[in-house]
């Protein structure tokens, strides 16, 4: 199935509901948030590696600094995937 039609169409829906999109924009937040973290801890984790495989005896203190690196950007993905189910909740009610 391909995404431009039946995204055509779930905007059709939404327009015809006035709470639609704003459920659409929250569904479209939660999954950049979902995205943006995925990409940025596979960056971190590739780049780690890298690190290591170059300076071994660094790999203690660089896997400390990528952990850190990925809790914090896992917390700002899910206050995004939050905000959005928040919205989500006050169009709903």
């Amino acid at each position: 199935m391909e995404i431009v039609p039946m995204l055509t169409a779930v905007a059709q829906a939404a327009a015809d509901n006035s709470k639609g999109l704003a459920l659409v924009g929250a569904g479209l937040g939660a999954g950049l948030a979902t995205i943006g973290a995925g990409i940025g801890i596979g960056r971190i984790g590739g780049s780690a590696v890298e690190g290591m495989a170059r300076q071994p005896e660094a790999a203690g203190r660089i896997q400390t600094a990528a952990l850190i690196l990925a809790a914090l950007i896992e917390g700002v993905a899910l206050f995004g995937a939050v905000i959005a189910f928040v919205i989500q909740g006050k169009v709903l009610f």
